[in-house]
């Protein structure tokens, strides 16, 4: 069956429900929110399109599936990244609430002055000592150091998104993720305007 964020056949019916589509053979991502099986076709409320061969941007004032306007899968938390070593970009995250945005956001959903804006840039402090985890997770927390986290959508707070994947260890993970807390991040960079 086809599946969609949350392991729902056709979508069900809460959540973001984004759907990530790679055309491997033109180099395209697409990616939709809130899609949904109508029984014969495929419908969602918005979509992006990304060309995977250049680094190109959404303009100004354009959201995506996300709401900051950024690609949601080079994002990701991948279990076959996650196994092999170190992970070499950076991870989207979503807090609760957001003010604005900062380069390479390109859309706002919140004016919390209080917030982060979307595309903000976080980093898990160099002083988190990482040797009482897995070595998966290690390599996940390891990218947060080098990489950090950019600030994509707002949802849960200090939530990082991972690829569906039926090998990931929930019960291992969920206690890692809950281990840390938003004080063990620093803001890095606001981003460009």
């Amino acid at each position: 069956p086809n599946l969609i964020e949350g392991g729902v056949p056709g979508g069900g019916s809460n959540g973001d429900r984004h759907l990530v589509i790679v055309d491997r053979d033109r180099w395209i991502l697409y990616e939709l929110f809130a899609a949904r099986w109508t029984g014969s076709r495929w419908e969602a409320s918005s979509g992006a399109i990304f060309d995977l061969s250049a680094n190109g941007r959404r303009p100004e004032g354009w959201t995506s599936a996300d709401a900051a306007g950024l690609a949601i899968l080079p994002g990701l938390v991948r279990y076959d990244e996650a196994a092999a070593g170190p992970i070499r970009h950076a991870l989207r995250v979503t807090v609760r609430a957001t003010n604005g945005f900062v380069w390479p956001a390109s859309h706002r959903a919140g004016t919390n002055g209080a917030a982060l804006p979307m595309g903000a840039r976080l980093r898990l402090k160099a002083s988190k000592d990482l040797s009482g985890y897995s070595r998966q997770v290690q390599n996940i927390f390891r990218a947060m150091q080098t990489y950090g986290l950019i600030v994509a959508d707002n949802g849960s707070d200090m939530f990082v998104s991972g690829a569906m994947d039926a090998r990931w260890d929930n019960g291992e993970l969920n206690p890692a993720f809950r281990s840390l807390t938003a004080g063990d991040f620093e803001v890095i960079q606001l981003g460009w305007r």
